[in-house]
């Protein structure tokens, strides 16, 4: 019963911090964004990979007429995948300019075309407002940016979960059993803890190899340290108390004293520094995919975007770095901001 007070008391401070709360509610959104990236995205091909070469690097706002005619031959995907995986296209999509209806079809001028066309049977016409823009490779910016927001969020939370994995059961260990094994447990934390931490992510990389699974191992094995360490001084703190010398006077086994009677109480501490490293996995995978080995093409990434367009800067399309460098700034920020308003929630003393 506590322990819900507790809780409850955290939670009306937070939601207090209005700072904290609006970051909570926006990284929220984003995860409902994320989830949702298909049914939402102007896009709804697999990885938002519908390319236009000769649309690209349009303006926000830019309308386009495309004729769409039917494909005959089409891998049909089952309503699971065409919802948050996106479906092939069953339309051949056609960038035109100008076009004239006739009685058994239409005449047309492509996009950026000077020669006039003709398609004879049934087809479509559909206009199209890319909001944000179009790539250097014709793929609209919007669609690719919410497909992004996946990547980071699935790159934080995999990363996160693994290292509070291997950091909470080391600390545990080390801060509850000492001696030797605190000091062995301790060597390894201070040798990892040495290694740069963008070093150890590619030398993990490119031991794993690239891709996106392997970003997930990499940083989460280099974000355990941090965990581990936290835990280890809470837990040394805690089992000098009182009630866990009672359990010790009861003969219980130590396991189950670290797990139901230790780790209970020091959840508030894990999830503030969860919520440092989730922002620190976002940067990091951010950096991977800019240098070439996080997240590979096709496959949209907010940091794989900004090295395809980071050379558009100086001229008048920065935008298109922009837009998705702002975006991890401003994940980035909701999780620090969140991160700091749960470490005041959670701190007795107020």
């Amino acid at each position: 019963m506590k322990k819900a007070s507790l809780n409850s008391l955290a939670w009306k401070k937070l939601k207090s911090n209005k700072m904290s709360f609006s970051a909570l509610l926006f990284v929220v959104v984003c995860l409902f964004v994320g989830i949702l990236a298909v049914p939402i995205s102007p896009d709804k091909t697999p990885m938002a990979n519908q390319m236009h070469i000769e649309l690209a690097t349009l303006k926000p706002f830019t309308k386009v007429v495309f004729l769409e005619i039917t494909k005959e031959d089409v891998n049909q995907a089952s309503l699971f995948e065409g919802i948050f995986f996106g479906k092939p296209l069953i339309v051949k999509r056609i960038p035109i300019s100008t076009f004239t209806k006739t009685n058994d079809g239409l005449n047309y001028f492509a996009y950026q075309s000077e020669m006039e066309e003709n398609f004879i049977g049934e087809y479509n016409i559909r206009e199209q407002t890319f909001f944000f823009g179009t790539d250097k490779y014709g793929r609209d910016l919007l669609s690719r940016m919410l497909f992004g927001i996946r990547i980071s969020l699935s790159v934080g939370f995999i990363a996160v979960f693994i290292s509070l994995i291997i950091g909470i059961s080391l600390g545990l260990i080390a801060g509850y059993f000492r001696g030797k094994t605190d000091d062995i447990i301790m060597w390894l934390v201070n040798v990892i803890w040495s290694i740069p931490t963008l070093l150890m992510v590619i030398a993990i990389t490119l031991a794993l190899g690239k891709g996106f699974w392997q970003v997930f191992v990499a940083v989460g094995l280099t974000m355990w340290v941090e965990v581990a360490r936290i835990v280890r001084g809470q837990v040394l703190s805690i089992r000098e108390l009182e009630y866990i010398e009672a359990g010790k006077a009861l003969a219980y086994k130590p396991f189950r004293i670290i797990f139901k009677h230790i780790l209970p109480n020091i959840i508030g501490p894990v999830i503030v520094i969860s919520a440092a490293n989730f922002a620190a996995a976002i940067l990091i995978e951010a950096g991977l995919s800019f240098l070439g080995i996080g997240a590979q093409p096709p496959m949209p990434s907010w940091g794989g975007m900004i090295k395809d367009h980071y050379t558009y800067i100086i001229m008048d399309k920065a935008y298109l770095a922009i837009i998705p460098g702002v975006a991890i700034m401003l994940l980035v920020l909701a999780f620090m901001l969140l991160g700091n308003g749960l470490r005041d929630a959670f701190d007795v003393k107020d």
